[in-house]
């Protein structure tokens, strides 16, 4: 979405903040906020005005014409307003259909004035520009302004002027107000447009011998451009509309949308509601409320929503365990249900959303059947079959009762087995799986008989459809749209063929080898991918295959070097995030040879977007997008995911054409388009979706007089959307005779118009600003006109059956001979993601995941982690140890690690570290040179101590056997002896950490064992002491042992393999850094060393 409405106060406070105009604006920042908890203390305090001022108080909610409607308090004084915020705030009122509480209000000074002071103002965005009204008469009674204002339209890039503001909206002003006026208009605009608004009005604008006062004001801004004006806005709040609260649940879906790339939207319509919806795709939610709404269910309806974009398989479990939790809080006497829907997904892993689903439907499983909540499912795409098995699964071993239906179901048939309107089949069939990427084999080749229908859609008669009226062909064409066609002359009728050649700006590689399979199965001659282009590596080369072979295409860093290489481009398939899609689709159109431009970014603001309009009309350029999937042309071009992956292209018959062209706003109803249509004609021609913004790219128009100049195409299927009007241009052209073709048409968000309040739908431009952009009214139009309109999107594919049929008839369609595609073999890693194969692993981990949506170590997410303050020492003990150790245990590796960190400059793995530093070695590799060091003679010996005394005492060998069979062997006891220590001059690091373990752990028999040995070796040599490596290991071998962690075998296990001395390689590490680390800083040069610490012993033979 992004026209949002903003509170009247933050839209005064953005205008007294930056307006920039000579007109003095008076009262600035002399408003206060409201509520049922203010403190009027502190209110009078922080506003002393209130105190002095007369004043006027009003609901600040979106509530629109609140004079007439009673809602504001005029010249009062600060108890008039306190004694009129009694009989208002926290009371219910009805504007409209909309009923809904009194709850923030707006106190600002009382501006006194006449009528003649008061004027209206009003700049709002459309297509083409910014259209700036201005009525001389404003106020409660200013009527229908857009009838009787004076119009300024400001084409997109252009500037506004004074003098155009005087001289084509001032004209009925009297002259000692027109300079003020003007400067402030002018101010206004700007700041309109350098703080992204899509609608300002303010009414009254008045303005007094003293100055210009903004009394009342109402505007939007396109959200979208946060990431452009977030230090001017701040961290905006945007109220919702009048009659509906804001609930918490929708601020955290709104908060996963606003930190995901895909998008999750979800609106309360009404909580205690038994049917709720959880439906992947914007347009795909619209025709589900539609649909519910259309069986009667627009009273029990709970809520909106939509997830798309592939959201990972934690976000849509944290989506549907909110949909879930929200829908068991309230029981209803009907039970409840829950539509889990969606058309066929281009590119979204359905398997994978749907495991977020089943983990959410697990955790609720209580609470769902004690609400007796049925859950229907029907979704397409890839890889759609596994998750429609695991749906069915978590069914069976639940109990909840859940219904699961395939492509071969129509999508919206599972909401009239949900409300009771038609029966739920018990064995539905199935479409072919994923695996099978060949056609099926059949008897005929032909196009299906007209008495075949799609399942659980029962078969119309042709009197249930419209009859459409006939085109009176051979009309003269109106000035207007002989002007749009001028317009629109330079762009080429034909944007697809078998030879065309594409750049694809983005590393999407999934995307490109789609493409690429696409351009194999429909037997192309040559990829239709020349190279791609992503700015953030160096020119480079990218394996993909082609059928069975693979082959190279180039990556260049930046678009000029692509486009001179490769002139026989003429589209680019931009896959720029929305932060970078403006700048590289206006570079991109610098060049003569692209006339198509492709945008997949969803949330480009809308001026940009504009200003890309333009300069593509300019240079007749057709541009596709922005939030679209893109489009195909059936045997020649697919852009990006379109179509899905090969299973739905064979199964919608997308790699040889048809007779039918679509065209669509939403991406995933485009899919859904192709498999309505593959099951009801001879199949599709070409097909594009617009996308879902305000203003996309391309218009329905567009593409309709493209099919309709195409020779191929012989019907035209078009699916709109509430919001806009360019619907109407399709019937303009239907009564004038420039369409001649069948059009069938349906306009999905009917439901809109029968909801209390307003309702965002998922795409940006899905809005009614006015009653003529109602789905509703434009269907009615469509009709009337002479389009092939069905009652409702659940009978859309029999029209089009019956409108094909008829063309069949009459010898305008000769439906061709089936010719089964070449094979295309599936990549490996899909294969091994459906399960068809299988491959040992190169590697096995056990300790540590990071695919999901958090950290885990040794099944532990990070964030428990965390929260358990387990410390360096348990996080040791996860990923060495896989075990959760006791906190004591814990505490003993961790001062293990500090009282190995360092032990001074002049030890052989310190001494190398430095060396290395002065060299200019860099940080790994004078660490490295350290750790090369460490083995039996330095730091290595925690292992070996481990394992000589665990040897001896295991054996049941007394202290001075194992001293005098050592000595017998000529071997070293290792962890006995110190350079430096004695038993006179103790190592406190071994004392620090005897007393702990004595202290804390539940047995000390190896460490015992070693003192004994100890107190042999000291009496020989006072030197021969316990050192810190013999006291970390032979402890460390009790802490296994007796810990409760870990069996003998497994104690004995991680000595055996080196656990021991990674305690001292990881405490040691924390030396040598530092030593690196001190040398830097100690900027010290070259080490050289002396030639008087070197004794030169050379053979006499060589000294003589």
């Amino acid at each position: 979405m992004s026209a949002k409405a903003i509170s009247e106060q933050t839209g005064k406070e953005f205008l007294y903040k930056y307006i920039c105009t000579s007109a003095a604006v008076k009262n600035r920042f002399h408003y206060a906020s409201v509520t049922a908890e203010t403190d009027w203390n502190l209110l009078k305090q922080e506003h002393p005005w209130l105190l002095t001022e007369r004043l006027v108080v009003k609901p600040d909610q979106l509530i629109k014409r609140r004079g007439k409607l009673g809602l504001v308090g005029i010249n009062l004084d600060l108890q008039g307003v306190q004694e009129w915020l009694k009989t208002h705030l926290m009371k219910e009122t009805t504007v409209g259909k909309a009923k809904g509480l009194l709850k923030n209000f707006l106190i600002e000074p009382f501006v006194p004035h006449t009528q003649e002071e008061e004027f209206y103002v009003c700049i709002y965005a459309t297509r083409e520009g910014d259209h700036v009204l201005f009525h001389h008469e404003g106020g409660v009674e200013v009527g229908d302004v857009d009838a009787k204002a004076q119009r300024l339209m400001v084409a997109v890039d252009n500037k506004l002027s004074e003098h155009q503001v005087t001289e084509q909206l001032l004209t009925q002003v009297p002259d000692d107000k027109k300079q003020v006026l003007a400067s402030f208009i002018v101010g206004l605009f700007n700041l309109y447009e350098d703080l992204y608004f899509t609608y300002l009005e303010i009414n009254p604008l008045v303005v007094t011998q003293n100055g210009v006062y903004i009394l009342d004001m109402a505007a939007k801004i396109d959200a979208t451009a946060d990431y452009i004006c977030k230090a001017k806005w701040g961290d905006l709040e945007f109220p919702p509309p009048f009659g509906r609260e804001a609930y918490p649940e929708e601020a955290y879906i709104a908060d996963l949308d606003a930190k995901s790339g895909a998008s999750l939207k979800l609106t309360l319509l009404n909580p205690r509601g038994r049917i709720w919806t959880m439906v992947a795709g914007g347009g795909a939610s619209v025709v589900y409320s539609d649909t519910i709404c259309d069986l009667g269910g627009v009273d029990e309806l709970a809520n909106y929503g939509e997830y798309s974009g592939a959201p990972s398989e934690q976000q849509t479990y944290d989506y549907a365990k909110t949909i879930l939790s929200l829908m068991t809080r309230e029981k209803h006497v009907q039970g409840k249900v829950l539509i889990i829907g969606g058309s066929i997904a281009n590119f979204t892993n359905v398997a994978a959303t749907f495991k977020g689903i089943v983990r959410a439907i697990k955790d609720y499983q209580g609470p769902l059947k004690e609400h007796e909540v049925t859950i229907f499912v029907r979704r397409g795409g890839p890889n759609y079959q596994e998750g429609l098995r695991v749906m069915g699964e978590v069914g069976k071993t639940t109990g909840i009762p859940i219904h699961v239906f395939g492509t071969e179901t129509h999508m919206t048939a599972i909401v009239g087995m949900a409300l009771g309107h038609r029966p739920i089949p018990n064995q539905p069939p199935m479409d072919a799986h994923t695996a099978n990427f060949l056609l099926n084999a059949s008897n005929s080749g032909m196009t299906p008989a007209t008495t075949r229908t799609a399942s659980f859609s029962e078969p119309r008669t042709p009197n249930d459809t419209t009859p459409a009226k006939k085109s009176k062909a051979g009309l003269p064409l109106n000035f207007s749209l002989f002007l749009y066609h001028l317009v629109h002359l330079a762009k080429a009728t034909t944007l697809f063929s078998k030879r065309t050649k594409s750049i694809v700006w983005g590393m999407q590689t999934r995307a490109v080898q789609g493409m690429l399979d696409f351009d194999y199965v429909c037997s192309r001659d040559e990829p239709s991918v020349a190279a791609m282009v992503y700015p953030f590596t160096g020119d480079h080369k990218q394996k993909f295959y082609w059928g069975h072979k693979e082959i190279l295409l180039p990556v260049y860093k930046n678009m000029a070097d692509a486009m001179k290489k490769h002139s026989e481009v003429d589209v680019l398939i931009s896959f720029a995030s929305l932060r970078s899609a403006f700048d590289s689709t206006v570079e991109a159109m610098q060049y003569s040879q692209i006339h198509t431009i492709a945008i997949i970014a969803e949330g480009i603001p809308e001026a940009q977007t504009r200003k890309m309009i333009k300069m593509a009309d300019e240079k007749g350029i057709t541009i596709i997008g922005p939030a679209t999937v893109g489009g195909i042309k059936p045997g020649c071009f697919k852009i990006g995911n379109t179509g899905g992956m090969l299973d739905n292209i064979l199964a919608s018959k997308l790699y040889r054409p048809g007779s039918v062209a679509y065209v669509s706003r939403s991406g995933g109803m485009s899919n859904e388009l192709n498999n309505i249509i593959s099951r009801t004609t001879d199949g599709v021609y070409e097909g594009v979706a617009i996308g879902g913004d305000r203003y996309p790219g391309s218009t329905f128009m567009d593409h309709v007089l493209r099919y309709q100049d195409t020779p191929g195409i012989k019907m035209i299927v078009v699916l709109g959307e509430v919001g806009g009007t360019e619907e109407y241009k399709i019937c303009q052209g239907i009564r004038e005779g420039r369409i001649t073709k069948p059009v069938v048409c349906w306009c999905i968000g009917t439901c809109a118009t029968m909801f209390a309040s307003e309702v965002q739908f998922g795409h940006a431009g899905a809005c009614a600003n006015q009653a003529s952009e109602t789905a509703v009214a434009k269907n009615q139009a469509l009709r009337d006109a002479g389009a092939f309109v069905p009652k409702s999107f659940d009978e859309l594919g029999n029209v089009i059956r019956t409108v094909y049929d008829d063309l069949v008839a009459n010898g305008t369609i000769i439906p061709a001979q089936e010719v089964p595609p070449p094979t295309v073999p599936m990549d490996y890693s899909w294969a091994r993601e459906l399960g068809l194969i299988r491959k040992p692993a190169s590697f096995m981990t056990s300790i540590c995941d990071e695919r999901g949506q958090e950290l885990i170590y040794a099944g532990m997410p990070i964030t428990e982690v965390f929260k358990e303050e387990m410390g360096l020492g348990g996080v040791l003990g996860l990923l060495w140890f896989q075990r959760r150790l006791p906190r004591y245990a814990c505490q003993f590796i961790e001062m293990c690690l500090m009282v190995t960190a360092d032990h001074g400059p002049a030890v052989s793995g310190a001494h190398n570290t430095i060396v290395c530093a002065r060299a200019g070695k860099d940080l790994i590799s004078s660490l490295t040179s350290g750790l090369l060091t460490i083995g039996d003679r330095f730091g290595g010996a925690l292992d070996a101590a481990a394992k000589q005394f665990s040897k001896a005492f295991d054996s049941g060998m007394l202290p001075m056997e194992f001293v005098n069979k050592m000595k017998k062997d000529g071997k070293l006891i290792m962890g006995i002896g110190h350079r430096v220590k004695s038993i006179n001059n103790p190592d406190m690091r071994v004392q620090i950490l005897k007393d702990f373990v004595k202290q804390h752990f539940t047995s000390t028999q190896l460490l015992d064992y070693a003192l004994d040995v100890e107190k042999i070796t000291t009496s020989k040599k006072p030197n021969l002491i316990l050192n810190v490596d013999g006291f970390i290991g032979v402890a460390f071998v009790d802490l296994l042992r007796t810990c409760g962690g870990f069996t003998r075998d497994e104690a004995d296990e991680f000595v055996e393999i080196g656990a021991l001395n990674g305690i001292f390689v990881l405490g040691r590490s924390m030396g040598f850094i530092g030593h690196y680390l001190d040398q830097k800083r100690l900027k010290q040069g070259l080490y050289r060393h002396p030639w008087d610490d070197i004794s030169y012993v050379l053979p006499e033979h060589m000294s003589m």
